[in-house]
């Protein structure tokens, strides 16, 4: 259903703000460099900072933009069953083509707490959803044996995995086989996440690398192994820059170089302090991004 490189979206501020023309130049930029979906209202996006208003407001900005050329899997999750319910319910009617839904975060639900809050909203709502495992910052972590139950529900087509686990996909595709859509969320294992049967990335790379990030998840599909690992190399020593410091706030320094516009976050994130400046500086040069 998804597959290739896929932008999880940085939400520009300028003055406490949203830049709405900034992101919808970074958008149509996305799509112009090989982007194959595009993520916003995710954890890069500073979701939680959103107001509801916000949120939807995100989404239509992407939509307006992206609507016909690529994808757009809008991130509705919440802590709140309730809310994720109704995130999800807007993004369908602004036209959105799935939901990325983040595993409660806080709340610390059980294994049976984790189904049935995706069960209520795919229950709830009529639209392709991919269920967002990120342990390390959601504290729970979504089994093996949960996504069995939860893939048996028709509207929930796939997984953003964050958990860092090489073993994590291969076991699901045993048990759930291709037909289960696994997207990496991790830049710098996403190669070796596609080994064991992922299909792509869902990146924050690819916010300011989108060409490279795009021509590399291309050349694994092709089987041009060559090229892809020399991108895979290329790129790391960004990814590891990127999130030298709670993300986005690296990645938005990052886009603030490129002249996009600022390198705004809101609290309680603060901006890249002045070391991580230098690294995401020095990774961006030397991959000739600026």
């Amino acid at each position: 259903m998804f597959k290739g490189s896929l932008t999880a979206l940085i939400t520009p501020f300028r003055q406490g703000q949203i830049d709405e023309k900034a992101f919808q130049e970074l958008v149509a930029w996305q799509i112009a460099e090989g982007t194959d979906a595009l993520v916003p209202c995710g954890t890069t996006g500073e979701s939680p900072t959103l107001s509801p208003a916000e949120h939807l407001r995100v989404i239509e900005l992407c939509l307006e933009v992206a609507r016909g050329k690529v994808p757009v899997i809008a991130g509705t999750g919440s802590n709140s069953t309730a809310e994720a319910i109704d995130l999800t319910r807007r993004a369908r009617e602004a036209g959105a083509d799935a939901a990325l839904v983040v595993a409660p975060y806080y709340n610390k639900p059980t294994q049976e707490g984790l189904f049935r809050h995706f069960e209520a909203i795919a229950q709830a709502v009529d639209l392709p959803i991919m269920v967002y495992n990120i342990p390390g910052r959601s504290v729970v972590d979504i089994s093996v044996e949960t996504f069995v139950r939860l893939a048996a529900i028709p509207s929930i087509v796939g997984i953003k995995d964050a958990t860092a686990k090489l073993d994590r996909p291969l076991q699901i595709r045993a048990q759930l086989g291709e037909r289960f859509c696994q997207l990496s969320g991790e830049d710098g294992t996403a190669i070796a996440f596609n080994a064991q049967g992922g299909v792509g990335c869902i990146s924050v790379t690819s916010n300011v690398a989108p060409a490279l990030c795009a021509k590399m998840q291309a050349a694994w599909a092709a089987g041009d192994l060559a090229t892809c690992f020399a991108l895979r190399d290329q790129l790391m020593p960004l990814h590891e820059a990127l999130f030298c410091e709670t993300s986005p706030a690296p990645v938005k320094y990052a886009f603030s170089l490129l002249g996009l516009g600022t390198d705004e976050v809101r609290l309680p994130l603060v901006e890249a302090s002045p070391a991580a400046r230098v690294r995401v500086e020095a990774a961006m040069r030397d991959l000739g991004l600026i």
